[in-house]
């Protein structure tokens, strides 16, 4: 485990906003967030448009949204009910690996190396960008252009459409060897930054988790839903790096430790609400 040389920074309240955004969440976003983070990826229709309800989509605008979406590709539905498909099943894999996993899912790590080197002469910005997506999805991080990178202590055979972008785009190698160093690694992965983030999300999570901050208020709701998917994304960042590459006091697992209560909690509140409406 790599020692802390420098003091991560102590966690900003305004920092929570930030992450946040404060931008209203469209209908499409309201929708996809709640199936990617239901128990099952399928939500009966009346749930979904009771949802968006609180974020002030009018139900039309939610059935029409719920149309266009299967129209699309993204959802599909049966009996009433709508489940997702297409990328954004894809998506809900990477949010069930970020969120739902344990922390000692990762292989144990012999000192090797995975890389994924570009062996297309030419590709279109498209490609490129697919790429990046896929790329970051698999947690690999860019030593340069072209030249992806992590650690070999992960399922070579995990996310297998993010694999099959890169496997079509790249020339890839595992069991390799590198000289990286401590410092190299944390601006590599971005570990102080995550770390400081991590830290900011698990005290707003800890807040609303206190036995007095009960507030059944649709306010109170519409911030733990858009803080619940601010840490979700936080978790498909985390570089899952082996214990010997990380800092000391790695916050990781008490990001998601706390993410599963919190999600808990909003979820039975969730069903209070709508059983009493």
């Amino acid at each position: 485990m790599i020692s802390e040389n420098s003091r991560v920074p102590a966690a900003s309240p305004s920092r929570v906003s930030e992450l946040i955004g404060n931008r209203p969440l469209s209908a499409r976003s309201v929708l996809a967030s709640a199936l990617l983070g239901a128990d099952q990826a399928r939500l009966p229709a009346g749930t979904l448009v009771a949802m968006a309800s609180l974020f002030g989509i009018s139900d039309g605008a939610a059935r029409t949204c719920l149309w266009r979406m299967v129209s699309n590709g993204e959802l599909a539905t049966e009996d009433g009910s709508y489940a997702l498909a297409g990328h954004l099943l894809e998506r809900r894999e990477r949010v069930d690996e970020a969120s739902r996993i344990d922390d000692g899912a990762a292989h144990q790590w012999d000192g090797t190396w995975e890389l994924a080197i570009v062996s297309l002469e030419r590709r279109p910005a498209a490609d490129r960008l697919e790429l990046r997506k896929a790329a970051t999805a698999l947690h690999l991080a860019e030593l340069r252009e072209g030249v992806w990178i992590r650690p070999d202590n992960l399922d070579p055979q995990r996310l297998p459409p993010s694999r099959a972008i890169l496997d079509q785009q790249c020339t890839h190698f595992h069991n390799a060897a590198t000289n990286i160093t401590a410092d190299k690694m944390r601006s590599l992965f971005s570990l102080d930054e995550w770390m400081a983030d991590a830290k900011v999300l698990t005290e707003a999570m800890g807040i609303e988790l206190k036995p007095n901050k009960r507030d059944d208020s649709t306010e109170s709701i519409r911030y733990e839903f858009a803080l619940s998917i601010a840490v979700v994304r936080h978790l498909q960042l985390d570089p899952m790096l082996p214990d010997e590459l990380i800092p000391e006091r790695w916050p990781a697992h008490t990001l998601r430790s706390t993410y599963r209560r919190f999600d808990d909690a909003f979820k039975q509140r969730i069903n209070s609400v709508f059983r009493g409406s």
